[in-house]
């Protein structure tokens, strides 16, 4: 969505777009705008087969985090479609991703120029380090992954837990043997090709990092370009628009200020366990609530079983809503008094774009996530729940605890305050919009 988002930025300064996906990914996107349509082309490109991924599995959301290398190497295969399109368009510059590591050469054969646009937040690429010491390779048990690198030169909390840094071990070896090359591989190589490195972030947001960055890579450009807060979701559909009127009729009769909003994400996998004690801290905390409790990866809501009596127990207070929901209609909503995210980057910007109170209660589930949270609370921007430190493991009285702590207790006070300070910055639609215009004029 952020790589849609830039797109429909630069085609409305007259710019024409080819926005290339596979099919079902560019089935998935949202409608554009009737004025800008004539100028974004939506390319599909068919995933190649491969035999360990569910039918039509076409993106990380579709499967478990074991079956994403195998994503990986049938994302490999579209070299020779993709080689073939860009032969055929001829177009001037190309903006990828972290993925295509052999697309660098291709595209300089071709006379293409060259964006890496990341969508992580600078601080996370900082933490990973490429280029600026060979330290950043020599990384390969937990213990080097908790504590704040030697090469960030400034105080910072910034370190996985770890039960996050054992899993980032477990995974590189595995994505390694199946998929042929680690994701540090992939973004170093689309790193050392381009000729401007775009970042999803302003210096409002995150500068020292940004600065750090400029410093390190001073063979490109690196350019913040804003976090490009979402649009509203359109409601096609009447499945959609039902589902709308229902739930805006419920956040109708809630108090002001009142209602937690739970997401967390279309690819976190909750586990039984996870699920149980989650369910069970909302109800202790004793606040209304909105959960978002869809399908994640391969696991739906029917092979997770909420606690025996919940539904019962919470109904009139709270909602665990199983299908498509208008977020960003949620988030604006004047009922709402918090928000337990997973802390992806994109969740974080819905957020400060459309929340009038930026309380946050941070329950990261993937591992760039666990960085932004530390971030957050570095800034008081948001409370983490705390979770066993070998396991990851978290209890409702946890999650209780901190719900309360965040959204109901007066000490609760200072986390509102950081994270309006901070997110302000997120929602600021005019200053992002105004950064990407400045780059074009630019470039």
């Amino acid at each position: 969505m952020p790589f849609l988002e830039l797109g429909k930025l630069i085609a409305q300064k007259g710019h024409k777009i080819s926005f290339i996906s596979t099919t079902r990914n560019i089935r998935r996107l949202p409608q554009l705008p009737p004025h800008l349509a004539p100028l974004v082309e939506l390319v599909s490109l068919s995933l190649p087969r491969e035999d360990n991924l569910p039918h039509e599995a076409e993106a990380t959301m579709d499967v478990p985090p074991h079956l994403v290398p195998y994503l990986k190497r049938a994302f490999d295969g579209l070299q020779e479609s993709l080689t073939q399109f860009l032969e055929s368009s001829k177009p001037d510059w190309i903006i990828y991703d972290f993925a295509p590591y052999w697309l660098p050469p291709i595209a300089s054969r071709l006379g293409i120029s060259r964006v890496f646009f990341n969508i992580l937040s600078s601080w996370s690429i900082c933490f990973i380090g490429h280029g600026v010491s060979d330290e950043y390779e020599a990384r390969t048990k937990p213990e080097h992954f908790i504590v704040p690198p030697k090469w960030i030169p400034f105080p910072s909390n910034l370190a996985f837990r770890l039960y996050d840094a054992k899993k980032i071990c477990s995974q590189l070896e595995q994505t390694v043997n199946v998929a042929g090359c680690s994701d540090l591989f992939r973004a170093s190589s689309c790193l050392s090709g381009c000729e401007v490195f775009a970042m999803r972030s302003c210096l409002e947001v995150e500068a020292e990092w940004i600065h750090l960055l400029q410093a390190w890579h001073n063979q490109q450009q690196v350019v913040p370009l804003g976090v490009l807060p979402p649009s509203v979701e359109d409601n096609n559909g009447s499945e959609k628009d039902d589902s709308y009127l229902y739930i805006s009729d419920w956040l109708n009769k809630q108090e002001k200020g009142s209602v937690v909003y739970i997401a967390l994400g279309s690819e976190a996998t909750l586990g039984q366990e996870d699920l149980a004690e989650l369910a069970l801290g909302l109800e202790l905390s004793g606040l209304p609530f909105f959960w978002i409790l869809r399908k994640q990866g391969s696991v739906t809501v029917d092979t997770v079983v909420l606690p025996e009596g919940f539904e019962e127990r919470t109904r009139g207070r709270g909602v665990a809503w199983t299908s498509w929901a208008p977020q960003l209609r949620i988030l604006s909503h004047d009922s709402l008094v918090g928000f337990v995210t997973h802390c992806g980057l994109s969740s974080i910007t819905k957020g400060s774009s459309y929340m009038d109170v930026n309380l946050h209660a941070l329950l990261p589930f993937q591992i760039h996530q666990g960085l932004n949270a530390r971030i957050l609370e570095e800034n008081n921007a948001g409370l983490e729940i705390p979770r066993d430190e070998e396991e990851g493991s978290f209890t409702r009285n946890c999650v209780a605890e901190t719900m309360r702590r965040v959204m109901v207790n007066e000490e609760g006070q200072i986390y509102g305050d950081g994270a309006m300070e901070m997110m302000n910055f997120f929602g600021d639609k005019h200053l992002h919009n105004r950064l990407v215009v400045l780059c074009i004029w630019e470039n």
